[in-house]
């Protein structure tokens, strides 16, 4: 027979709040892709075959530009949440998996700031 209350058992092991946000992060990125990957596959097949010019009116358009944005950012958030969920099932030595974490995280960031500044380049009409 056990005398140790169940609540005794779990106190000191962390919050059991965390984990939801990430949760709910990945679902909305996840809802969020769908469309936009729908909308860039379609965008990009009525572009194949087009002229160099013709697809650089298309993304500078504001509307193309600001849904090119948010699917990249969804999708490197979406990406670098799951690799993180991968890096913690799989690897268990802690200082590789502290410097994955890091490494993903700025992967994440890095891509994200030059999808941004690119499209901003074309919106704005900077040189080829």
């Amino acid at each position: 027979m056990n005398l140790v209350h169940p609540l005794a058992k779990v106190i000191g092991r962390g919050s059991a709040k965390s984990g939801v946000h990430h949760w709910w992060m990945q679902r909305l990125t996840a809802i969020a892709l769908v469309p936009l990957t729908l909308w860039v596959v379609f965008g990009l097949y009525a572009l194949a075959g087009a002229e160099f010019s013709t697809v650089r009116a298309w993304v500078a358009d504001p509307w193309h530009a600001a849904l090119l944005i948010a699917w990249v950012l969804a999708m490197l958030h979406h990406a670098q949440l799951g690799l993180q969920v991968v890096v913690e099932d799989y690897v268990h030595v802690p200082w590789a998996e502290i410097t994955l974490h890091i490494l993903i995280k700025f992967a994440a960031i890095l891509g994200m700031i030059v999808a941004v500044l690119s499209i901003a380049r074309v919106v704005l009409g900077g040189s080829q």
